[in-house]
Formats: structure tokens, sequence, C-alpha cells
């Protein structure tokens, strides 16, 4: 790209300023140097530029599978699609890659069998047979599965919903997750994240009743549990407690968001070094965008004696996460979630 000489007639300069494709270059060499904090910031700028450029937002897209953001990988896909489909035919296998990731194994399989129709001799399609091979079970599919469209508001909700979980805003969290419950009352995990920001907004005995009905409905829900030893170890109620830990002690789930959920479960309830048994457990590539992973893990060392490695986890945090810049270690303040 020619760089324009800068007029300099009477003091006046026009400063040179990059344009998208030069952003875009950034973002690519950043991202191959697996700087992927960085590389997203270039891309962002680059769409700034160019809003709707399919191309940057792909690149986007696979930024963020790495750092295990698949919600904002597949809505930057989804919208790919939408206005580019028969140009941009990869997107289908990509979001089945994410959507594998994060355990919604029909979706994956859903969006797999499209690329492979559609593209048989695309760059993927080796891999995607790969991945229905993988995704190959016999579970039938649910009469009343959402439309396409739905699915896509669920993940703009649930990502924006996460966005002020991590940053501990739980009224703002709130407000989101009461209209997530209206929208998509069959998205159970958005009341479990309504119970958990309503108890750390301070109405605590709201949000124990309301996940204590929960789990009397639905015995086997994991996330219940998980929420209630959070609670019960706030409200000191010892003997409950107990029994549930007994229960998550036995209980190792598949998918890796459910994994750093019952980490980090441990580590708020001061159970340290079971908590740091199931970090070390964690696939660290896939977990790179969650803030609490940083937060919850350095915490596990700082309280198990080893403060260097305490810090230097939360440094890598911290450049991981503007977020984390703006907040103390939860050692310093371990009256926060």
């Amino acid at each position: 790209m020619s760089v324009p000489k800068p007029n300099k007639t009477k003091e006046n300069v026009i400063p040179f300023i990059p344009e998208g494709d030069f952003y875009f270059s950034k973002g690519v060499e950043a991202y191959q140097k697996r700087k992927f904090e960085l590389s997203i910031k270039w891309f962002q700028k680059a769409l700034s530029e160019k809003p709707n450029h399919p191309l940057y937002q792909c690149q986007l897209s696979i930024v963020y599978t790495e750092i295990g953001s698949y919600h904002l990988a597949n809505q930057l896909l989804t919208d790919v699609l939408a206005k580019h489909g028969e140009d941009y035919m990869d997107c289908y296998y990509l979001i089945a890659n994410n959507y594998a990731h994060l355990g919604l194994l029909q979706d994956a399989t859903k969006y797999a069998e499209l690329y492979v129709e559609k593209a048989p001799d695309g760059e993927f399609a080796e891999e995607a047979i790969g991945l229905l091979n993988v995704l190959d079970f016999d579970e039938e599919e649910e009469e009343d599965e959402w439309a396409l469209e739905e699915e896509d508001d669920v993940l703009i909700y649930q990502e924006t919903a996460f966005y002020h979980l991590e940053r501990q805003e739980w009224q703002e969290a709130i407000a989101l997750l009461e209209e997530m419950i209206t929208l998509f009352p069959e998205f159970t995990q958005a009341r479990h994240e309504y119970h958990y920001a309503l108890f750390f907004a301070g109405e605590r005995e709201e949000a124990i009743a309301l996940e204590e009905k929960y789990l009397k409905e639905h015995p086997d829900s994991l996330f219940s549990y998980m929420n209630l030893a959070v609670f019960y170890y706030h409200e000191n109620e010892v003997k409950m407690l107990k029994h549930i830990i007994s229960l998550l002690d036995h209980t190792f789930p598949i998918h890796e968001q459910q994994k750093l959920r019952m980490a980090t479960t441990f580590a708020q309830i001061g159970l340290y070094g079971k908590a740091l048994d199931r970090f070390k457990q964690l696939n660290k590539g896939k977990l790179r965008g969650h803030p609490s992973y940083y937060r919850w893990y350095s915490t596990c060392y700082y309280f198990l004696g080893d403060e260097k490695k305490a810090e230097d986890l939360w440094r890598e945090g911290c450049k991981e996460h503007n977020i984390l810049l703006e907040q103390s270690p939860p050692w310093q303040t371990p009256e926060k979630p």
C-alpha cells in the first residue's frame, strides 16, 4: 500500500490514517505470533473502517475461536453467511467447529452437514467429514428445536450476559437475563446465571429460594449444585454445603465450559486444592476468552502458598483481558465472587 507524502506547507501536517487493509495485515501478523488480544484489536480497527468486510469478520472469528470465545465467533460467521453465504461456504464448517467446542452437538452436526452438502470439495471437506464421524450419535432431535434465527438471538444475548457477568456488573446482567428467560424459556442456563447475579446483587434469599426450587424440579441439575455451593458458602450453611461438596467432588463434566465452572466453584468456596486439580485439567487454549479462568486459577496458587505463580498468572490474565487491569486480584478482595 502506497503512503502519500504529508503536505508540509505552512506547518500544516496531514497525518497518515491507515486504511482497513493496513489494520488487517497487522492483525494477521499478530495472529501468526499468537498475540491474540493484540490481533483482535487490529481486526476490530479494520472492521471500524469496513464494518461489513466478510474476510475481516471471518479472520476475527478465527481468533475468537482460538481464545475460546465461540459465541462471539459464531455471531460474526452467521452475519457473513447471511450477507455473503454463497461466497463464504467455509463459514458453515467454522460454525460447526465452534458448536462442537461448546458441546452443542446437534447444532455442530447440522452445520457440518450443510458444509459437506454445499461445498463437497471445499477446503475443509475432509475436516467436516471427520467432525461428523466424531459427532455421530443416535439422539433424536427434539420436536420443538429452535429455528436458526432464534438460535442467533440466543447467542447474542448469551455473549452479552457473559460480558456483564465477567465484569461483575450484576444489575446489567440481571436485566438482560430476565429478558432471556422470557424470550427463551427453554434456555435453562439463563435461569442459573440469573440466580447467580441476583445473589451477588444482594438478593440472597430470593436467589437461594429460586435455585433450590429449580433443583427440586430438576434433581440432576449440575448448574444448580454449583450455584448452591457458592450460595451456601457465603451464607455459612455448613451442613448443606458439605452435602453438595460430596456430590461435586465425584462429578467430572465433559464440556470445557462446565469444567471451568466446576473449577471456579471450588475456588470460590475456598477448596483451593480441589480447584487447582480441576484447573490443571482444563484446555487453556479454549478458555483464554474467560477472565474468570485467570482470576480464580491465580487465586488457587496464592492461597496454596505459591504467590509467584499466582502473580505471574494474574499478570498473564491482565495482558489477555483489560477488565482484569481494572480489578484487584480476588485474594485482595475476598468478599467479591
